[in-house]
């Protein structure tokens, strides 16, 4: 993480392993969320289409990316907004706009702000000034943004269908992976894959992980050159049904992610329903050593669907799981060899990434209503799957994007059609 700006969230799902909960313990101590005995939460929207994610930068610095709700061509820009009001404070410019997905921020060591929308690179200074701009060289939607240890940072291309664009299966491409200089944004190295991919890309150290279409893929930098490890063998899709995954998260040794994602392209303001897979719908771990895949279904129903990773607590040994298009979370124990055993289940709606708070062993979730088209937040204990608390978040859709970690004991939760602030407040 010496790479990423210091603070609770300075990426997306808090850094570039994906681990969804703040990885500096002095983030966790000092921004600890916990719904108290008998408490509740307080939760406080702002209308702000196209809400996609918001990132930490020093302290109070809150920036929020969007894109202008066109559907002839959504425009991305930049908000640096009000932590305690959410109300924009400064705004950039419209960034240069191209095939359209939610695109991703981070903020850097050296203090920029980097943006990756459609298939543009942008450096952002604090004052939200556009300081360099690089076209990404496919004329496609890039997703997802990591930066590495030595302050490179990469990013991909994405392969699947979008709402305006169905990608059958038999032509989807091979993704690559371009490394961008942080100056300047120079592209510094590329690297084809051996497969399409949907997902966005994780990273360990110098080494990328990328959830292919049947496979997960495993790229090295070396400063230098990007390297595909072809003795890295890791095919997932290995049954009849079964549809390609989504973001995975590395942690204890595994990246860990969730299959059966086909069908996502098609939300209408929910995910439920729309699951195309005749499979059921897993847990899928990979062993980051020896490549092993093992499968855990979630549970155990058809047309299964998500577009987002699942969480791992590594303190507790907890890995939460759900089926968007069945609205069921799971939760599984993890047993020192990595093999899983199921701790709870329980109804709900849930599409987003999740969000840990691991003093408190407490995890931000949603729970969608399709029927009213309202969407609750709902903080949820990690051992129990209890329910703690819950209030609705102001939107209509249900969230298929990203939390974010706050400063002082909060936390933000991004929609399609808003940003809401969620805190903790005691028992009457």
């Amino acid at each position: 993480m010496a790479s990423y700006r210091p603070g609770p969230w300075p990426g997306e799902d808090g850094g570039a392993s994906r681990p969804q909960f703040a990885t500096m313990e002095s983030d966790r101590d000092a921004t600890t969320f916990a719904v108290p005995p008998g408490g509740g939460i307080t939760v406080t929207p702002r209308f702000a289409p196209v809400a996609q994610m918001a990132v930490t930068r020093d302290e109070g610095e809150l920036f929020l990316l969007l894109t202008t709700p066109d559907p002839a061509g959504p425009i991305p820009y930049v908000e640096r907004i009000d932590p305690v009001s959410l109300e924009p404070l400064a705004t950039s410019v419209h960034l240069p706009t191209g095939p359209n997905w939610p695109g991703s921020i981070a903020a850097h060591a050296n203090g920029s702000l980097y943006v990756v929308a459609n298939n543009h690179a942008h450096r952002l200074e604090v004052d939200l000034g556009v300081s360099a701009t690089t076209r990404l060289p496919r004329n496609r939607p890039y997703n997802g943004l990591v930066i590495l240890d030595d302050g490179h940072l990469v990013t991909k291309d994405f392969a699947g269908s979008r709402p305006d664009l169905i990608v059958p299966e038999a032509d989807r491409e091979p993704c690559e992976l371009v490394v961008l200089e942080p100056d300047t944004l120079e592209i510094v190295a590329r690297c084809t894959l051996s497969e399409p991919s949907i997902a966005r890309l994780s990273a360990l150290d110098n080494d990328l992980y990328v959830v292919g279409d049947t496979s997960l893929l495993k790229v090295h930098w070396d400063g230098q050159n990007l390297t595909e490890d072809r003795t890295f063998v890791a095919p997932y899709r290995t049954m009849e049904g079964q549809t390609y995954g989504w973001d995975c998260t590395l942690a204890l040794g595994a990246a860990w992610f969730l299959d059966n994602g086909d069908g996502s392209h098609a939300y209408t303001g929910s995910m439920r329903g729309h699951g195309v897979s005749t499979a059921p719908l897993h847990l899928v771990r990979v062993d980051l050593e020896t490549a092993g895949v093992t499968l855990t279904e979630v549970c155990g129903r058809a047309n299964g669907l998500i577009a987002n990773p699942p969480l791992v607590d590594p303190r507790r040994r907890i890995a939460v799981a759900y089926d968007s298009g069945n609205g069921i979370m799971s939760a599984f124990d993890i047993a020192g060899d990595g093999s899983l055993s199921l701790r709870w289940t329980r109804e709900q709606n849930h599409a987003a990434h999740l969000l840990l708070f691991p003093e408190s062993g407490q995890v931000l979730s949603e729970d969608h209503d399709a029927e009213a088209m309202a969407e609750e937040v709902v903080i949820l204990d990690i051992a129990t799957g209890a329910e703690l608390a819950r209030a609705p978040s102001g939107s209509l859709f249900q969230s298929p994007v990203f939390p974010t970690l706050g400063f002082s004991g909060d936390a933000y939760l991004c929609s399609m059609v808003n940003i809401c602030r969620i805190e903790p407040t005691p028992a009457a």
